[in-house]
């Protein structure tokens, strides 16, 4: 039976009670709210040749930096490929069978048509955000959002987080004053979209305001905090802005008590923790039981392969925890990826220099660490991730600029020496 979602596109194999239930799922993935892998399964249990219940859950697994959750949605995609489905329907599984094929940009193609088409598919627009935000593809993320935009207007259910994906592209292109006010639309319509709340963050963090990020994550901690997806990512958040301002201890705190309290081995949770105590670091302070924690929770994917902006955090971590053994592992493995696949091509490009850079500044060899870091800048947003996330290397590219300008002051017995050797 065919019937039509809440925009107006057609599904099949619905029941009522499991579209509602569908409705429920993607709203929820759309919010960064946590439980919608459990709604969509519910949704297939209620209706099990629903196809767009298998595609959303298959979309969840295969928007990850973790290659285990992305190859589990091999069989998500199998049962939904034995049903029949619209050519809509279709669209969506030749898009996530490429994702599992390695052929990001292909799937990309896949929702772009699929969007020309349809505009207000909400999960192909979640799905294609999602993989231009792995990818880097800055340029396609805000053309795809802001191409489906006539299509929508307020009512129609998931403008709120349609506004909050044209906020955060706008956010990535520099156009922050209409990145504030298209992340605030969104949030009048829907106080508890915690992407919305999250773009906020990125906005005050570009725009080098410190005390209203501080302010305003605080002030809206019961909208981004609990039953999220983007809970620990919003502690980052909160601890990059203390160490904006100095307060290192603060962004400590946050870090015991937030960021790594659950040890998590979610790849994400690991890249903030890592991208947090590398900061902290920069400035000064010794987090070594921490870095070796940390060190420890990485060490299973090493030999992943799959994702150079996990790749780039691993290494943070290993340096940091002064591992030189699992250090030389990673950039081994680097050294021989595959230069044909994606994660091949990044490699060469991005990670591994990225990643030997991060080795060099470890040991002190900063003119090494330099000269990898200077060349990135002009492609390294296909690392993936945010500004403010890949600012970790601008950060470090400015430490080892400034102590080569001011060398640390040598141990007192060299500097005896030194002066010794001058009076003589």
């Amino acid at each position: 039976m065919t019937r039509i979602d809440e925009r107006g596109c057609h599904v099949s194999g619905a029941s009522l009670a499991a579209l509602a239930l569908y409705e429920r799922a993607l709203a929820a993935a759309c919010n960064w709210r946590t439980g919608a892998d459990v709604l969509a399964a519910a949704a297939q249990r209620e209706a099990p040749r629903f196809a767009m219940a298998y595609a959303l859950q298959a979309y969840l697994l295969v928007c990850s930096r973790d290659p285990r959750r992305v190859h589990s949605a091999r069989t998500v995609l199998a049962r939904a490929a034995a049903l029949p489905g619209n050519e809509r329907e279709r669209m969506h599984l030749a898009a996530i069978a490429a994702v599992l094929a390695d052929r990001y940009d292909l799937a990309k193609a896949h929702l772009s048509d699929l969007l020309a088409r349809h505009p207000r598919d909400l999960l192909a627009l979640q799905a294609v955000h999602a993989l231009d935000y792995a990818t880097g593809d800055i340029d396609g993320m805000i053309e795809r959002v802001a191409g489906v935009l006539p299509a929508w207007s307020n009512g129609v259910p998931g403008y709120p987080s349609v506004l909050a994906m044209h906020a955060f592209a706008l956010e990535e292109i520099g156009e922050l004053e209409f990145a504030e006010e298209r992340a605030r639309e969104a949030l009048a319509s829907n106080p508890g979209n915690a992407r919305a709340h999250h773009v906020m963050a990125h906005v005050f963090e570009a725009s080098e305001r410190a005390d209203a990020g501080l302010s305003w994550l605080n002030a809206h901690a019961a909208a981004w905090q609990p039953d999220t997806t983007v809970a620990t990512h919003g502690w980052w958040h909160l601890a990059l802005f203390h160490l904006e301002r100095r307060e290192a201890d603060a962004a400590l705190a946050l870090y015991d008590a937030r960021v790594r309290r659950e040890r998590s081995t979610d790849v994400s949770d690991l890249i903030d923790a890592s991208s947090l105590l590398w900061r902290v670091r920069l400035q000064g302070i010794d987090v070594e039981a921490r870095w070796t924690e940390l060190a420890d929770a990485w060490d299973g994917h090493i030999d992943d392969g799959f994702c150079s902006f996990s790749d780039v955090h691993a290494m943070l971590a290993f340096v940091g925890a002064r591992d030189d053994a699992r250090a030389r592992r990673l950039e081994l493995a680097l050294a021989h990826s595959r230069r044909s696949t994606r994660h091949g091509e990044t490699t060469r490009r991005l990670g591994l220099p990225a990643c030997r850079a991060l080795m060099a500044h470890g040991r002190g060899d900063d003119g090494l660490a330099i000269a990898l870091l200077a060349s990135l800048p002009t492609r390294a947003h296909r690392l993936g991730g945010s500004h403010a996330q890949r600012d970790v290397l601008h950060l470090t590219l400015r430490h080892a600029i400034d102590r080569m300008r001011r060398p640390a002051r040598r141990p007192s017995a060299a500097r005896s020496a030194i002066l010794e050797a001058r009076l003589s």
